[in-house]
This record gives structure tokens, C-alpha cells and sequence, in this order.
């Protein structure tokens, strides 16, 4: 059989070892110089004065984000639908209620229309939500400036995920720099890794101080241990972050080979009617296009996305449907949902194909062999 050609791999640089190693020598095995290191070479990186808590997922990111947006048992929190269940996940931890809205088609990202139809219906019920969470979901910005006053219109928190969009910007800045907390994650498929993993992006060191705080169990300051809030270990440890150092050393590195990919398939897909690769529409929109995705249209093309995915599969390809939304899915089912079906048609039609920035040239070959059999 031939090899399996991965959807997104991880990607060392090779300097992972030297930091990892450098902890154990300090026996600096949970907080330590790695920890330190990398939490200031994110905050550069994303620039705009933003502190970053590196924790150990973006999901604990997501949650933290909620407590210190002062959500409560009972509130109401407006979720993107088209996204994966992570983002909506620490809703419910919470004890509190997602309200789900749709996409809208230049980024597939959360509708501005229908985001403002959701908070007006909302309060007219008498449940004002209590906060927004704004995906940029496969690296692609979303209408920031449009959802950004919303926010602020209505006064309710925007909580940026960028879990998928580390490298990507909007009119010359970072993702995850907008909302009044950011979320990023390096679990092992993103454009970088720490094998796990995520962090918080403050706005200031008043936040972060209280991100550690709550991340790491509340404990107050006593000499015995004394707990008046409830706490978490959400904290990342100082081995992780030695992957970190390693990996931020190529993240730019790591999103010009992804943004090769996406030209690959634009290039592969140009001339073949029915088929949507997913690309910026807007000058001042950078996505770091984390995975390469299409959408087919089947009475165009003569194939469906199941079509395609099974012919990859074949030749041991892996490719995915793109994410269902979070408004189908059996958990959420009896929830609220905005839209008029756009992220459905997504789901239906659309594909995620191999996109790491690893990918061989004999990888790429293989997935070009198998796209032209079936384009014809």
C-alpha cells in the first residue's frame, strides 16, 4: 500500500529538541525560561500591545475567555454554526446557552446580516447575549470591522477564535488581535505545534494576570493554600513551550508553504467549472490558509465531493468534509439558529484536501494525479 499522505501534519523545525532539552537540564520541567520565551515571542508576533497566557488547548482558552467576559449559568452566548465543536464546547461548560448564526459566502465566516438579526431578536426576548464568539475558520479573516461594531453597538464581548488563523491579518493586522480576548491553538495539525496547546490573547497585563491566575487553580496569595474563586490547570507546561520556541522560529516559513498550497489547487482548479477554492476576495485580507478547501458544485463538475474524497481515499489520501455546523449536530440541536442555510450547503458540498506545509513534491503529485482523473 502507499504511503498515507496526511491531511496537515506536524512540522519540526529541529530546534524543539535543543529547548526541550534545555528544560530538563534546569529541571524546569513546568514553568520555566521555555514558558517565558514563548508567551513574548507570540506577543511580538501579533504586535498591538496584546499578553499572551500560553495554555494547555485552545478550548481552555475559549473557556477562560467566557469566565473573564463575566458569563454566567443562564447567559446567552452567540456562537459561529460553521465551525468545529470546540469553539462552542466551553459555552456549555459555562452553564450557559449557545445561539448559533450562520456564514456568509466571501469568507465563510459569521454573517454580520444575520449576527445583528440574532441580537436584536435576542433582546427583544429579553436575553441579551453575553457574548460573541468570531471564528476565522480554515485561516480565512473574517468581517471584522463589521462584527467588531456590532460588538461594540450592542455592547457584548467579541471573543476572536484564531485557533486556525496564527499568520493571518486584516488590513495589516493579526487575527486575534480585535475581540477583547483572542484564542490560538497549536495542537498537532496546526500551522504550528507545541503537540498541544493553546493560548489567551489579552488586552492588557491586568487581563493576563488574572488568566494566570484562574488557570492556574486560584490559588490566592497565602503561604498555606487558600482558594476563594474556582480554579483550572489550564496553565502550558515549560516542556511544551519548548516545542513552541522551536516552531515560532518557522512559523513564517510554515504559512508561505501553506499559501503554496492553496496557489497549487487554485492553479490545479482555475479552468473547472463548479469548483470554489476557497481564497481572499479583498485586498488587505491575508489568510494563512491553514487547510485549502473547495466546493463543488455537482451539476457543473459531474462529480460530488464524495466523489473526490473516496478517489483520494482510494490512492490513501485523506481529505475531510468541511466542518458540519454546530446548529445540526446532535448535542445542539434544540438550540437557536440564525441564517438561511449557507454553512448547510457547505457542509453538503465542500471539501478540506492535503495542505501541510510538509507535503513532498511526490505527495503533491500523487493528489494533482488523482484531482486531473477526476476533472478529466
Amino acid at each position: 500500500m502507499k504511503s498515507r499522505v496526511l491531511l496537515s501534519n506536524s512540522h519540526l523545525s529541529g530546534k524543539e529538541k535543543i529547548y526541550i532539552q534545555e528544560a530538563i537540564e534546569s529541571n524546569e520541567l513546568t514553568y520555566g525560561n521555555n514558558l517565558n520565551v514563548f508567551q513574548d515571542s507570540l506577543e511580538s508576533y501579533l504586535g498591538n500591545d496584546k499578553k499572551i497566557v500560553a495554555l494547555s488547548s485552545g478550548t481552555s482558552a475559549i473557556h477562560l475567555a467566557l469566565i473573564m467576559a463575566g458569563v454566567k449559568h443562564g447567559d446567552e452566548v452567540i456562537c459561529q454554526s460553521f465551525t468545529f465543536s470546540a469553539s462552542a464546547n466551553p459555552i456549555t461548560y459555562q452553564g450557559a446557552i449557545p445561539v448559533f448564526v450562520d456564514s456568509e459566502k466571501d469568507t465563510w465566516n459569521m454573517c454580520p446580516i444575520h449576527l445583528e438579526k440574532a441580537i436584536k431578536h435576542r433582546i427583544s426576548l429579553g436575553k441579551k447575549p453575553k457574548a460573541i464568539i468570531l471564528v476565522h475558520l480554515y485561516g480565512m479573516p473574517a468581517k471584522i470591522d463589521e462584527v467588531l461594531a456590532l460588538a461594540k453597538k450592542y455592547e457584548i464581548a467579541l471573543i476572536e477564535d484564531a485557533a486556525e488563523a496564527l499568520g493571518s491579518s486584516y488590513k495589516g493586522q493579526k487575527c486575534g488581535t480585535f475581540g477583547d480576548f483572542g484564542i490560538l491553538s497549536f495542537n498537532g495539525n496546526k500551522i504550528i505545534t507545541t503537540s498541544g496547546g493553546g493560548a489567551l490573547v489579552c488586552k492588557n497585563d491586568e487581563d493576563k494576570k488574572k488568566a494566570i491566575f484562574l488557570a492556574t487553580q486560584a490559588r490566592d496569595e497565602a503561604v498555606h493554600y487558600e482558594h476563594s474563586h474556582i480554579g483550572y490547570n489550564y496553565r502550558m507546561s515549560n516542556i511544551v513551550a519548548g516545542i513552541g520556541r522551536g516552531q515560532m522560529e518557522v512559523l513564517d516559513k510554515h504559512v508561505a508553504l501553506r499559501q503554496e498550497m492553496n496557489n497549487f489547487y487554485r492553479n490545479l482548479f482555475k479552468e473547472v467549472k463548479g469548483v470554489q477554492v476557497l481564497q481572499e476576495l479583498k485586498k488587505g485580507i491575508i489568510s494563512n490558509h491553514w487547510l485549502s478547501c473547495v466546493v463543488i458544485n455537482e451539476q457543473e463538475t459531474g462529480f460530488s465531493r464524495e466523489d473526490l474524497r473516496l478517489a483520494l481515499l482510494k490512492d490513501n489520501i485523506e481529505s475531510r468534509p468541511l466542518w458540519k455546523p454546530m446548529h445540526l449536530q446532535p448535542i445542539f440541536v434544540d438550540s437557536a439558529f440564525y441564517g438561511d442555510g449557507f454553512s448547510e450547503e457547505l457542509f453538503k458540498k465542500g471539501l478540506c484536501l492535503p495542505s501541510g506545509s510538509n507535503l513532498t513534491e511526490v505527495e503533491k503529485d500523487r493528489v494533482k494525479v488523482v484531482i486531473k482523473k477526476m476533472i478529466g
